[in-house]
C-alpha cells in the first residue's frame, strides 16, 4: 500500500510500499497545485510592510498567513513554501503544531520549550511562557530561519512566539484570520484547480482510468470540491479497487446524498468500505495521544497482535486514512481533520465501557514498554534480568540503544499520554503507574538533568492526581521533586514554599522519610536565601527526627549541615562543636572517608576562627584518616590546605614540601584538581569557604 502525506496547501504524496494492482505507486515526494498561491506568498515576503513605508525598520519577522478549512491542504502549502525559500534562510525551518488533534490549544510554554530544544538550547524546567518566549526571541535574533506555526487557534498563540528579528520568516496556518497581528494578509485556500486535482487522482489510479473517462474524473473532482484530502481518500478508494471505474466512485458519492461537506462524504464512503476490525481500529485511533500511533498503540486499542496492527495501519495509510510520519521507527499520525469524524463514530458505535477498556489497555501496554525500556539498562542486576526474561518478546528491546531510540521517538506521544490519562480522571491508578515508569525510564536513558524539563511537567501531573485523590504521601513526593527542580533553576522562594507544603503533606501521611527530607530541604532553601539562622534551626529539627529513629548516617550528615550554616553566619565556635559531633558519628558508623572530610572542614573553620596552629593539627589528623581511607584525591587536597596554613604561619619551606607531596599524588593536574578537590571534600555544602579564604 502507498503512504500518503496530506498536510496542507496542496497534496504531498510520499511513496512507501506498493499500491494494489492497477496503480503504480508514486515515486519520491511531490507537491501538486497551488502555483498561484505559492507565487503570491513569495511575493508577499518581499512586499514592503507598513513600517518600511513609514521609513522605519521592521521590528519583527514577516508573518505570512495561510487560512483554510482542515483538509484544504493548508499545512502542505506552508511546508512547500518553506522548502522553496529555504536557501534564503540558512538556519533552517522549525515547525510547531499549536493545537492538539481534539482542538485543545497547546500551551505556549510547551511550544516554546520544544522549539528551544529543536535549536539545541536549554530550557529551564518549570520556566513560564514569558521567560521561555524571551529565550526563544534571543535565539532567533542571531538566526535567519523559518518558523512554521501549524494549526494556530488564535492570534495570541502566534504573537507570543514571533521573533523580533526581521531576518526571520513566520508562516502561520489557521482556520481564519489572525486579528491582532499587524501587517498580515491571509492567503485563503479553496479547492485545487481541475488539472492539479486530476494529477492527485492519477497518483493513485494511474493515468488510464482518468483519460478513458475524463468527464467522470472531472465530475469526481467537483464532488470532492477540489479538496486535497478528499481527493486523496477518493484516490485511495480507487487504488484499492483496480477494476472499479472513476464513474463508479462518483456514483457512490452521489448516493451518499448532500449531507455534510465533500470531505465528510468521501470519508464516510471510505470508512464504510473497511472490514469490521479495521473500521473499529480506525475509530479507536482517535484515542491515540497527540494523534500519534505506533503498532503497539494500535494493538492495545484494538486488542489484536502487534503484527496484525502493523499490517492494518499500513493498509489504512494506503487508503489515505492515516499519514506515515518520517521516523526511524514505524509511526503514523491521525490527520486532524479526521479526528472529530472518528470521535463521532466512537460515540455512535462503541459503548463507554468498551472505550474505557481500550484506554486502559493502551495505558497498560505503555507502562509495560516503559518498564522494559528501563530494565534493559539494568542487565547487571539479577531481578532486572528475570523481569526481562518474563516479558513477552514483542515488548522487549534488543539493546539499550534501541530502547533509548524508542523512548526518544515516542516522547511526544508518551508525554501526551500522561496528560490525557490525568485529564481523564477515571484511570488514575494507571496514570500514576505510567508517570512513575516514564520518570524512571527518562532518568535511566537521558539522565535526570537532561530530562528535567519533561520531569517537571510529569511531577506537576502527579501532584494534580494526588490532590484530586487525596493522597498525601504522593503529594509530598511530587512537591519535593518540584521544589528540587525549582531550587536547581534558582527559583528559591518557590522552592521554599513547596518544601513547606511537602512537609505538611508528609506529616498528614505520617511519612517519616518525607517529613525528614522536607525539613532538611527547608533548611537548605533558607541557607540559599541567606537566612543562616533559620537554616540551622531547620537542620536541627531534621536532626532530632533522625536521632529519634536512630538513623546514624543521616544524623552525621546533618551535623555537618548545621555546622555549615553556623560557618556561613560566622559562629565558628558552634560550627566546631557540630563538626566534632559529625566526626564522632562518622567514626561510630565506620565511615573513614567521611570522617576525614569532616575533620578537613573543621580545620577550615578553625582557620576562619583565627586558630592556625589548631587548624594545622586537625588538618594533619584529617590527612592520616584520608590515607587510611585510601582517598588519594582528598589527601592531595589536604596537603594543599596544609601548605596554605604553613604559609600563613611563616614556614614556606614546610609548605613547599606539602605542595610537592600533593603534586606527586596528582601530577601536573594539581592547580586545576586542587580546587575541584576542595569541592569534593566539602560534603556539607560550605560553599562560601572559598570566598572567605
Amino acid at each position: 500500500m502507498a503512504d500518503q502525506v496530506v498536510d496542507g496547501g496542496g497534496t504531498e504524496v510520499a511513496s512507501q510500499g506498493q499500491l494494489p494492482a492497477a496503480g503504480s505507486p508514486p515515486t519520491g515526494s511531490q507537491f501538486l497545485g497551488r502555483a498561484r498561491e505559492l507565487k503570491e506568498l513569495r511575493a508577499d515576503i518581499e512586499r514592503a510592510g507598513l513600517d518600511t513605508l513609514a521609513g522605519r525598520k521592521a521590528p519583527r519577522a514577516r508573518v505570512l498567513l495561510i487560512a483554510g478549512k482542515p483538509g484544504s491542504g493548508r499545512s502542505a502549502l506552508a511546508a512547500a513554501l518553506a522548502a522553496q525559500v529555504a536557501e534564503s534562510y540558512p538556519d533552517g525551518t522549525l515547525r510547531a503544531r499549536l493545537t492538539e488533534p481534539d482542538g485543545t490549544p497547546v500551551p505556549t510554554e510547551t511550544t516554546a520549550r520544544d522549539l528551544l530544544t529543536a535549536l539545541g538550547l536549554s530550557a529551564p524546567p518549570g520556566a513560564g511562557a514569558d521567560e521561555l518566549g524571551e529565550r526563544l526571541r534571543e535565539a532567533f535574533a542571531i538566526r535567519r530561519a523559518v518558523l512554521l506555526l501549524d494549526d494556530a487557534a488564535d492570534a495570541e498563540q502566534v504573537d507570543a512566539l514571533l521573533p523580533d528579528s526581521p531576518d526571520c520568516l513566520v508562516v502561520a496556518v489557521s482556520g481564519g484570520p489572525l486579528t491582532g497581528i499587524a501587517d498580515v494578509r491571509p492567503c485563503t485556500l479553496g479547492g485545487l484547480d481541475t488539472k492539479s486535482a486530476l494529477e492527485v487522482l492519477g497518483q493513485f489510479t494511474g493515468s488510464v482510468r482518468i483519460t478513458v473517462d475524463p468527464l467522470a474524473a472531472e465530475g469526481l473532482v467537483e464532488l470532492c470540491a477540489g479538496q486535497p484530502t478528499a481527493l486523496v481518500l477518493a484516490g485511495g478508494w480507487l487504488a484499492a479497487r483496480p477494476s472499479a471505474a472513476v464513474a463508479d466512485l462518483a456514483k457512490h458519492l452521489r448516493t451518499e446524498g448532500e449531507e455534510g461537506t465533500p470531505l465528510e462524504r468521501v470519508f464516510r464512503l471510505s470508512y464504510g468500505s473497511l472490514p469490521g476490525g479495521a473500521a473499529r481500529m480506525l475509530r479507536l485511533l482517535s484515542l491515540a495521544p497527540a494523534g500519534l500511533v505506533d503498532p503497539h498503540t494500535a494493538s492495545a486499542l484494538a486488542g489484536c497482535s502487534v503484527q496484525s496492527a502493523h499490517t492494518t495501519l499500513d493498509e489504512l495509510t494506503g487508503l489515505g486514512l492515516l499519514r506515515a510520519v518520517p521516523s526511524p521507527l514505524p509511526q503514523y499520525e491521525v490527520p486532524g481533520c479526521f479526528h472529530p469524524l472518528l470521535t463521532a463514530l466512537v460515540d455512535t458505535h462503541d459503548r463507554p465501557a468498551e472505550v474505557q477498556l481500550a484506554r486502559a489497555r493502551m495505558l497498560e501496554r505503555t507502562v509495560r514498554l516503559l518498564v522494559s525500556c528501563r530494565a534493559i539498562t539494568e542487565t547487571d542486576s539479577s531481578p532486572a534480568r528475570e523481569k526481562l526474561a518474563g516479558t513477552p518478546r514483542a515488548l522487549r528491546f534488543a539493546d539499550p540503544r534501541a530502547a533509548e531510540e524508542w523512548l526518544r521517538v515516542r516522547r511526544p506521544a508518551l508525554l501526551a499520554s500522561a496528560r490525557a490519562a490525568v485529564a481523564d480522571g477515571e484511570l488514575d491508578t494507571l496514570a500514576r503507574r505510567l508517570m512513575a515508569a516514564l520518570v524512571r525510564a527518562m532518568a535511566a536513558h537521558f539522565g535526570t538533568r537532561a530530562a528535567a524539563p519533561d520531569l517537571y511537567g510529569i511531577h506537576r501531573l502527579v501532584l494534580d492526581v494526588a490532590e484530586r485523590r487525596n493522597l498525601p504521601r504522593e503529594k509530598a513526593a511530587a512537591l519535593l521533586n518540584l521544589a528540587d527542580l525549582d531550587a536547581g533553576t534558582g527559583r528559591r522562594t518557590d522552592a521554599l514554599a513547596r518544601y513547606r507544603a511537602a512537609l505538611d503533606a508528609g506529616r498528614e501521611a505520617n511519612d517519616p522519610y518525607a517529613t525528614g527530607r522536607a525539613m532538611e530541604s527547608v533548611g537548605g532553601a533558607h541557607q540559599e536565601l541567606g537566612d543562616h539562622d533559620r537554616a540551622a534551626d531547620w537542620f536541627g529539627r531534621a536532626l532530632a527526627q533522625r536521632l529519634a529513629r536512630d538513623e546514624r548516617v543521616d544524623a552525621a550528615r546533618l551535623y555537618g549541615r548545621i555546622a555549615g550554616a553556623h560557618t556561613y553566619a560566622g559562629r565558628y565556635g558552634e560550627a566546631q562543636v557540630n563538626w566534632r559531633a559529625a566526626v564522632a558519628w562518622h567514626r561510630k558508623n565506620g565511615d573513614v572517608a567521611s570522617q576525614a572530610r569532616a575533620l578537613s572542614e573543621m580545620a577550615r573553620v578553625q582557620e576562619y576562627a583565627g586558630r592556625p596552629e589548631e587548624s594545622l593539627r586537625t588538618c594533619q589528623e584529617a590527612v592520616e584518616w584520608a590515607r587510611r581511607a585510601d582517598d588519594v584525591r582528598l589527601q592531595a587536597a589536604l596537603q594543599v590546605r596544609l601548605a596554605d596554613t604553613l604559609d600563613r604561619l611563616g614556614d614556606p619551606a614546610a609548605a613547599r614540601l606539602h605542595r610537592a607531596a600533593a603534586e606527586r599524588m596528582l601530577g601536573e593536574e594539581l592547580p586545576e584538581s586542587a580546587s575541584g578537590l576542595e569541592r569534593d571534600a566539602n560534603a556539607y555544602e560550605i560553599r562560601s569557604a572559598s570566598a572567605e579564604d
